[in-house]
């Protein structure tokens, strides 16, 4: 299969997800997230506010501010595929644009330097064990990876886990992959 057809089979098995067996996995695979050396001892957290189908992130944003963390959201430039984060400290700062994503509204909200993030949560919709991924296919995180010398984990279902996964020159792998049955600490 090539990488469309693998984003579109991925995203039909999670949208057919049960309501409750959603809420479960999302509830183990946050509570793996949180017991991490590398979560705990993280300063700024970077990650994207989740699609209903993915793994819920709104919740994770939540526990960082509860635990003192500052969260950072990106907002993506279509035009140059480029994004930069802003600091985000409450969800009304945040707007609906294209295909019904959440991004900070810039004037409500401060962009933060790449150098300042050490801890990044990478979505993708497929991931291998080495930690490499098949994002939504815009590209953004394979530009943005490169200058980024924080920690990187992704977030999954176990059943987003595949050995199939094509590797472009061009790809980076996070270093963890916390799924609702197991971290995978991966080959970097």
């Amino acid at each position: 299969m090539e990488k469309k057809q693998m984003r579109l089979y991925i995203k039909k098995k999670l949208s057919t997800l049960e309501k409750t067996e959603y809420e479960q996995r999302c509830h183990r695979i946050t509570q793996l997230l949180y017991a991490l050396p590398e979560w705990r001892q993280s300063n700024v957290v970077a990650l994207t506010v989740s699609a209903p189908f993915e793994v819920d992130t709104w919740s994770i944003i939540r526990h960082a501010w509860m635990n003192g963390k500052k969260v950072c959201v990106p907002k993506c430039v279509p035009l140059t595929k480029e994004m930069q984060f802003y600091l985000l400290s409450d969800f009304q700062e945040l707007e609906k644009v294209y295909a019904g994503i959440y991004e900070p509204i810039i004037d409500k909200t401060s962009a933060i330097s790449c150098e300042c993030i050490d801890f990044m949560i990478v979505p993708g919709l497929l991931f291998n064990k080495n930690g490499y991924r098949i994002g939504f296919g815009g590209g953004y995180y394979d530009r943005f990876l490169p200058d980024f010398t924080g920690y990187t984990v992704s977030l999954a279902f176990s059943f987003q886990l595949s050995d199939d996964i094509p590797v472009e020159v061009h790809d980076l792998p996070v270093q963890k992959i916390v799924t609702d049955e197991f971290v995978i600490k991966c080959l970097t």
